[in-house]
């Protein structure tokens, strides 16, 4: 399992270069990667893999968007995004373990971390770039949702798929039951 978090982990990294640019905060790929690992991979280990993704980036390995890294990433805007992540991926999790491993609920859960980490963001940004409420929520909130959304989908229909041909191969150890 240890291997596809790292695995998970790098393509988190890979998708985070997946950018349209914004005036303050770009739309990125990288939360469809969070989405995709919590859906396959469920709770600890999505977490994991995400847990792992901001240490290689805090550690300085060019991991976030546009090859940024450091404790600067961290502290800078768009640092609360990415610590608004772990939550993200942890709730995103708990939520698909106890309810099924399905379309519908991976979509729901994955619509929840969504605003999770908007929220983190959103607050982060406010307060980092001394912002009114209305300008933060205008650069970090609302460009967002449309496009969060579809990631959501994408992140339940895809992770959904990926992970019950895994299941299905025992290249998860999981039991089939949990995933529908």
């Amino acid at each position: 399992m240890m291997l596809n978090v790292a695995l998970f982990a790098s393509m988190i990294s890979i998708l985070a270069q997946i950018t349209i640019p914004l005036p303050l905060i770009p739309i990125t790929g990288q939360t469809l990667a969070i989405g995709l690992a919590v859906t396959i991979l469920g709770s600890t280990y999505g977490s994991y893999a995400v847990i792992l993704y901001c240490l290689m980036g805090a550690i300085g390995l060019p991991v976030f968007t546009n090859f940024h890294s450091g404790l600067t990433a961290l502290t800078g805007p768009t640092g609360g995004f990415i610590i608004g992540f772990i939550p993200c991926a942890i709730i995103t999790g708990i939520i698909l373990e106890k309810t099924a491993f399905r379309i519908t609920n991976a979509f729901i859960a994955n619509i929840i971390g969504m605003i999770i980490t908007l929220i983190f963001g959103t607050i982060w940004l406010k307060y980092f770039a001394n912002l009114s409420w209305t300008s933060a929520l205008s650069s970090g909130f609302y460009p967002f949702i449309i496009v969060g959304l579809l990631k959501a989908y994408l992140a339940a229909v895809i992770g959904i798929t990926v992970r019950n041909r895994l299941i299905r191969a025992k290249l998860l150890p999981f039991p089939a039951k949990r995933a529908s």
